[in-house]
């Protein structure tokens, strides 16, 4: 049986921060992203995380619904940030809207550049 395809959200953005200590090291960041795991009821697949020296980190968790990344320079207080979620099962895009909306949050960012497409 075929299920309907329905584009999902795909949002790109690039944001700064001045919390260098948030950017530095993925720790903290990784339990923020189990806590929006759970909450948004998301099927985590894999996820890679890794420090670099002397500091900033990437993140890339794998979902059901598609993935999370995350990529940090602390010497220039910048983040990227990569969420695409599919809706194939239920409609994502406001998740997408607040997964993003909570991780300005903690960066405590403003947004450099912010792009999204329905795909």
């Amino acid at each position: 049986m075929l299920m309907n395809y329905q584009p999902g959200k795909h949002l790109i953005a690039t944001l700064f921060s001045e919390k260098k200590e948030l950017l530095s090291e993925y720790q903290n960041f990784q339990f923020l992203v189990n806590k929006i795991i759970d909450s948004h009821d998301l099927q985590k697949l894999g996820e890679v995380y890794h420090n670099f020296e002397p500091a900033g980190f990437t993140a890339v968790i794998c979902l059901s619904e598609s993935h999370l990344s995350i990529h940090t320079w602390p010497e220039h207080g910048r983040v990227n940030v990569d969420i695409y979620l599919s809706n194939f099962m239920r409609n994502n895009d406001n998740t997408v809207d607040h997964i993003y909306q909570l991780l300005k949050e903690y960066f405590n960012a403003t947004v450099t550049l912010e792009q999204s497409i329905i795909r």
